[in-house]
């Protein structure tokens, strides 16, 4: 909004000191991350007393965990902290008809609202089970929809590719050093000398042309299948205080430090990556949101003050893995949201093998018998008499290092 300002008093003549910082995608990236950081920082606390007065609390199931029935009426739904304290700054400080800014505002807002409704369901219709299983995944199904079909089908969403013989550079005029803007379903492979894949090379029995028209066949089930994983991911990481806002805020930052190179065709020559055009934007997007998580990490610290619920950890979720995917880092999830896949795969195996020795050994011994002393992992720990403060504090640390991989990725191939 407030770009656009600049935009409109420039073409009128109108110079007003410091206001064309605002063209600098650097300057106002800065700006958004202190306002959105201010404004959960500030405000966070009035909305916390706010869902304290409409008694959202928290209605701890007892697990048999050390500390767990004092967290009973904790206040729920913080989630709206990091939507409000993020949607503000991007607003004001972004292109907002920029089609990933648009792309990225959906899925907050899509996935927030299913998170909300089931929030909703707990604890104002006192539903125990919340919205229905199904009923989030079709949400999550419908995001993945929306985002592969505009991905594959907008006509802004391109790519600029360097030139395989482009080692003897111009630095005159770096985007000589790069193809014509093409429209391909074209992601990274990392740790990869040649570290471009494009998904129409799996319909390998087509000739080129026919397979990159039918890619999308094979592009959007794959992005509904990451939506719906990162999403979920996020949703059982979110166990015990701060782990999901912590493992989050770096995973963001790694993204928003990825659309600022990404998006910089200078960086994106020097780094012999991807120029994503229009890609710059999402930097201050990122980078909002890592503000407005850490503002919420404030108060959800141990002894968390406000959990995020499903409102907040369903969004973050949806909207890293939508992140991931315009930014072509997809194939990076496995590593930069580890914490998460590590989480959703010790749920996966405590189920398979409690079914697998059910049917084996019978029902007493699959129960005394299980794979993790309780899944997800972080309660694995906590049964094991670690402290949840110091599971999470590992798990962040564990999630740097994931992160400096990741960005390791961006020379070492």
């Amino acid at each position: 909004m407030l770009y656009y300002l600049y935009e409109y008093l420039t073409s009128q003549g109108i110079h007003i000191p410091g206001l064309g910082m605002l063209k600098y995608i650097s300057f106002r990236a800065g700006i958004a991350v202190l306002f959105s950081l201010v404004i959960a920082l500030v405000y966070g606390k009035r909305i916390i007393n706010y869902l304290r007065a409409k008694q959202m609390g928290e209605l701890v199931r007892d697990l048999g965990l050390d500390g767990q029935k004092q967290k009973e009426g904790t206040p729920t739904m913080g989630g709206l902290i990091i939507i409000i304290a993020t949607i503000i700054p991007v607003l004001l400080f972004t292109r907002i008809t920029n089609v990933y800014i648009v792309l990225l505002l959906v899925s907050m807002l899509w996935m927030g609202a299913i998170g909300f409704v089931d929030d909703y369901l707990k604890k104002v219709k006192k539903n125990k089970d919340g919205l229905s299983g199904k009923f989030k995944i079709v949400g999550q199904v419908g995001l993945g929809l929306i985002v592969g079909v505009t991905m594959y089908f907008h006509p802004d969403i391109t790519v600029k590719r360097k030139y395989a013989d482009a080692k003897v550079v111009n630095r005159n005029n770096v985007e000589q050093n790069f193809m014509p803007t093409e429209k391909i379903t074209v992601s990274t492979v990392p740790f990869a000398k040649n570290n471009e894949f494009d998904y129409s090379g799996i319909l390998f029995w087509m000739n080129d042309k026919d397979a990159h028209e039918w890619a999308w066949i094979v592009f959007i089930p794959i992005v509904i299948f990451i939506v719906t994983a990162v999403s979920n991911g996020a949703n059982i990481t979110d166990g015990i205080d701060g782990l999901a806002a912590g493992t989050s805020a770096i995973i963001l930052l790694t993204l928003a430090l990825f659309a600022y190179l990404s998006g910089n065709i200078i960086f994106a020559d020097y780094l012999n990556i991807m120029f994503l055009p229009n890609m710059g934007e999402t930097t201050i997007f990122a980078v909002a949101m890592v503000g407005a998580v850490i503002g919420f990490f404030w108060y959800n610290t141990y002894p968390a003050q406000v959990f995020m619920g499903d409102t907040g950890s369903l969004m973050l979720g949806g909207v890293i893995a939508v992140l991931a995917i315009i930014l072509r880092k997809e194939l990076l999830i496995p590593v930069l949201c580890g914490i998460f896949l590590i989480e959703n795969v010790s749920v996966m195996l405590q189920v398979i093998v409690f079914k697998y020795r059910k049917r084996k050994y019978g029902l007493d011994y699959a129960q005394n018998n299980r794979f993790f002393r309780m899944s997800p992992l972080h309660h694995h720990y906590q049964k094991g008499g670690f402290h949840e403060s110091k599971i999470v504090n590992r798990m962040i640390i564990i999630g740097v290092i994931m992160a400096i991989v990741c960005l390791i990725t961006l020379k070492m191939r």
